[in-house]
């Protein structure tokens, strides 16, 4: 039977729908309202953004919180410009981001055409992990299953895929029917090997210690416990070691295990700690400047690293052992070496304890008053609550202090540090999680970033809880500002009255004076 020829916009459309999108985020334009033909007849819902920036981090919402791809739409030019940053952000947290655009047909021989750029692909490349044009409808089929693909089976990055509006409007035959691919393991050959030789090693090691970062983290849609944790908490009981989380990681280890030195990679005395280790195994993180916000991991033994990234295998950290595999394949393969009972524990519990009393004594000094906030917080937050922050002072100690259940469930902007990230990355969670309770927590000043997105939240009705954290300035920068003996300059912007903002927009807002009734409020 011959197949059905539509406009390559709606083949697409109903290819997305095929591979599992059921939501894209995005703006229509007159250069893009071919990707729009048959969105319906697709069974795809989509979400209207007020600004392109808000539609790519309703994208990355959306994938942090359900482990499926985040797809949005963008036309040209100034389109794709404007979801740049969330690219950028999606690149540096690993975040599964496809971006669909339009392009122009011919920008050699026609200057000043609308929307023009010099090169847009070559633009959006600077902040993908490849962006490429599609000049027919074969092209891009293959690349979106390129992209979905790699999706699957390599560290998540976004992707840029645009197509001439004229190709777009060009009748095409439908997508190929997909092909399953099996999602491959990362391991080097011989790594089984090398996870008995580490298992060894840990067994021998006088002070060895764990860091778990989000490599390691797996999201599940139906609000259930990733069984990831179980293992990473199993490995620790099983071998006596201490261990750290990053940021990206935190909840991997339980608030109350004695051996967690929890998500204090950062304090600098953790680089005494490391140093006292003569083993040290990372496991699904880059290490990277807004890990240890110090030049040097600082350790005094031996160091593995194990990750799916060969670069990081490669970078300024040198490690002993360096293995290219996935984090929890290679902990799996571990775990089948060392004994299934309880370890004496190779740390002293009492003193990782006071060492963690001191760090959060050190975080309330830097930024005084936090803590307490979190604390009322944490305590009426339901557990299964997804939690999305931004760039804000208020999140820079909570990312140190509060506690998660279990992990993948608290999303922070951490790299590429976008302001404006929380508010429409919480919606695009909230899109994602159907029923389940979603949280925004954001600054002031970062919060006016993309402040229009209220207007998606409502027209979504998405019951979002918007914790903004108003000290009427850019209070860390200001802070940065005299600790380098400069005086603060544009540091404070005229605010509005956020209550009645929201309300505008058909929010409830109130502004609790207590903590009981911050408390009240958000329950």
């Amino acid at each position: 039977m011959e197949q059905e020829m539509r406009p390559l916009g709606a083949q697409i459309l109903h290819m997305l729908k095929a591979r599992g999108v059921d939501v894209i985020f995005g703006i229509p334009g007159v250069h893009n309202v071919e990707m729009y033909r048959g969105i319906e007849e697709a069974g795809i819902t989509h979400v209207l953004a007020r600004h392109e920036q808000g539609a790519g981090f309703m994208a990355d919402g959306y994938a942090r919180a359900t482990g499926r791809p985040g797809v949005a739409y963008v036309i040209t030019g100034p389109g794709l410009c404007n979801i740049m940053t969330p690219l950028g952000q999606a690149y540096s947290d690993s975040v599964s981001v496809l971006t669909l655009s339009s392009c122009l047909d011919e920008t050699v021989g026609h200057r000043g055409q609308l929307h023009q750029m010099r090169d847009q692909r070559a633009a959006a490349a600077a902040v993908c992990d490849w962006s490429e044009e599609a000049r027919d409808a074969q092209t891009a089929y293959g690349l979106i299953d390129r992209a979905f693909t790699e999706f699957k089976c390599k560290r998540a990055r976004p992707k840029h895929i645009q197509v001439p509006i004229g190709v777009l409007g060009g009748m095409a035959s439908a997508a190929p029917k997909r092909k399953d691919v099996s999602e491959s393991s990362y391991g080097c050959s011989g790594a089984d090997h090398i996870a008995r030789e580490v298992a060894y090693q840990l067994e021998n090691s006088q002070k060895p210690v764990f860091i778990f970062g989000g490599g390691l983290v797996t999201l599940k849609d139906d609000g259930s416990v990733p069984p990831n944790e179980v293992y990473v908490r199993d490995i620790v009981r099983r071998t006596g070691a201490a261990a750290f989380m990053t940021y990206a990681g935190r909840g991997l280890l339980a608030a109350d295990d004695p051996l967690s030195f929890g998500t204090y990679l950062g304090r600098p005395e953790s680089k005494r700690i490391l140093q006292e280790s003569d083993l040290v195994i990372a496991i699904g993180t880059e290490l990277s400047e807004c890990d240890l916000w110090r030049d040097e991991l600082g350790n005094g033994g031996r160091l593995v690293r194990v990750d799916i990234d060969p670069e990081v295998l490669v970078d300024r950290h040198r490690a002993d052992i360096a293995v290219q595999a996935d984090g929890l394949e290679f902990l799996l393969a571990m775990l089948q070496d060392i004994p299934g009972v309880t370890a004496v524990a190779k740390w002293d519990e009492d003193e990782i304890a006071a060492t963690k009393n001191r760090f959060r004594a050190e975080t309330d000094a830097e930024r005084p008053g936090i803590i307490e906030v979190c604390d009322a917080l944490a305590e009426v937050m339901p557990e299964e609550a997804m939690i999305f922050s931004d760039m804000t002072q208020f999140a820079y100690v909570a990312n140190e202090v509060w506690q998660m259940p279990w992990s993948g469930y608290w999303h922070h902007p951490s790299g590429f540090g976008t302001l404006g990230y929380a508010l429409p990355a919480s919606i695009g969670g909230a899109m994602g999680r159907r029923g389940k309770p979603t949280v925004c927590i954001a600054g002031d000043y970062g919060f006016q970033y993309t402040v229009q997105e209220l207007g998606t939240a409502v027209e979504m009705k998405l019951p979002i809880p918007i914790l903004l954290w108003d000290n009427h300035k850019l209070k860390e920068i200001e802070d940065c500002m005299v600790e380098s003996q400069i005086a603060p300059n544009a540091v404070t912007a005229l605010n509005p009255d956020f209550c009645k903002l929201a309300q505008s927009y058909g929010c409830l807002a109130v502004k609790p004076n207590s903590f009981s009734e911050l408390q009240s409020a958000l329950t």
